[in-house]
């Protein structure tokens, strides 16, 4: 009889401990949160990285900032030669130093540091996988300004001009290549123009990719930290994007060597990306009648003191911020004290939004020429901001 109590016991407790772990997972999948409908719920910014890898390395590297309220959206493109000290090897390195392959918690977190925000969704594609998705999306359109032929290699490199629609390998062909003597942004700019194509096309091709066999081999080409289901709502949530209209900001520095290496080290010891990352957030969560923000506005900086190379780095600074910088040379003279803003773009309120990039506190207002010969002859004509830099100004802010 004592054996029979002894088995009864176990059995007893066997099935509590069986009740409580049933329970407790119970619990666990019915309370998870899912972070896309936490995002959407909660009206915040969703930021998402994403890494196109090839031969181990980052080949891109690129944060996407989109408010789903407003369906809008920034892109920040960050190079894999910003310099930092990886304190592993207790020397100034690479950042893609700390990448070690497709989940590399370090290299996240230098990016996020970069940045000054959080990065809770992660996306990577190898090379080889971006083109074979690709070519699951019948290939994507691109616009091609000039035509590419480079001879130089096992084959030639030929492109034709215009929009053109790629396939994988000629995708693969176009992330890849460069031309003697180009400048070194170049090749990155062509990548982002491929990134934002394929978002673009991903759009197009949602009902597509929700069909099951194609979304299970779609899964397959992507590397990421979500489960399947929320990769789904990221890229439907993505679909909404207006790509025509998304800026693309590179993190810019100053270039220097180390240890015989070129190295970027962003400016102001990485503060200016910071700001410029955070009044990108600001103006993707300000609801507006479609006017005013939305534009990109055109800016015209002149140099008015002695301080060589003033114009340029002025210029380099204002389209991190987002404005498109037309023209860049000297002013009539090379001794204005202060720094002035002349305003044409007929809103006041964008005027101050400029002005206060650099805290000018001197903008004046000219009505824009209604002549057809000073619009096209001068390009003052055709700036909604010229920027006079005086003497007051220390490369960064007005300080008087």
């Amino acid at each position: 009889m004592r054996r029979v109590k002894l088995d009864s016991s176990v059995f007893l407790l066997a099935a509590i401990v069986l009740l409580l772990v049933a329970g407790g997972l119970f619990a666990y999948y019915s309370l998870r949160t899912d972070p896309i409908a936490d995002a959407l719920s909660g009206d915040r910014v969703m930021n998402t990285l994403f890494v196109i890898e090839d031969k181990g390395k980052p080949l891109s590297s690129f944060v996407l900032l989109y408010y789903p309220a407003t369906k809008r959206a920034s892109l920040f493109d960050v190079p894999g030669d910003i310099g930092l000290i990886i304190q592993s090897i207790n020397r100034v390195d690479r950042m893609d130093t700390l990448y070690k392959g497709k989940r590399s918690p370090l290299y996240v977190k230098a990016v996020q540091d970069l940045l000054g925000i959080t990065l809770p969704f992660q996306v990577t594609l190898t090379l080889d996988r971006l083109c074979e998705l690709v070519d699951l999306l019948d290939g994507v359109d691109l616009f091609i300004p000039d035509p590419v032929e480079v001879y130089e290699g096992a084959a030639p490199i030929l492109l034709p001009p215009g929009v053109v629609r790629l396939d994988g390998d000629k995708c693969r062909l176009y992330a890849t290549y460069s031309i003697p003597d180009e400048e070194a942004s170049a090749s990155a700019v062509r990548r982002q123009r491929l990134f934002l194509a394929i978002l673009k096309r991903l759009g197009e091709r949602k009902d597509f990719i929700k069909q099951p066999s194609v979304s299970s081999f779609f899964h397959t080409l992507l590397t990421t930290n979500m489960n399947h289901r929320t990769t789904d709502k990221l890229f439907n949530e993505l679909s909404s994007v207006d790509m025509e209209r998304l800026p693309v900001q590179t993190v810019a520095g100053n270039r220097k060597e180390v240890s015989g290496h070129p190295l970027i080290f962003p400016y102001y010891d990485g503060s200016l990306i910071k700001e410029i990352v955070s009044q990108s957030l600001s103006s993707l969560t300000r609801k507006t009648d479609g006017t005013l923000s939305d534009r990109v506005y055109t800016v015209q900086v002149l140099n008015g003191t002695v301080s060589s190379g003033m114009a340029r780095k002025t210029a380099d600074l204002l389209r991190g911020f987002g404005y498109d910088v037309i023209s860049v040379g000297n002013a009539d003279t090379t001794d204005y004290a202060q720094t002035q803003i002349i305003d044409r773009s007929g809103s006041p309120d964008m005027a101050q939004v400029f002005a206060d990039v650099i805290h000018c506190p001197t903008i004046v207002t000219e009505a824009r020429s209604t002549s057809t010969t000073d619009v096209q002859n001068n390009l003052e004509y055709k700036a909604d901001f010229t920027i006079i830099i005086g003497k007051d100004f220390n490369g960064r802010y007005v300080v008087r």
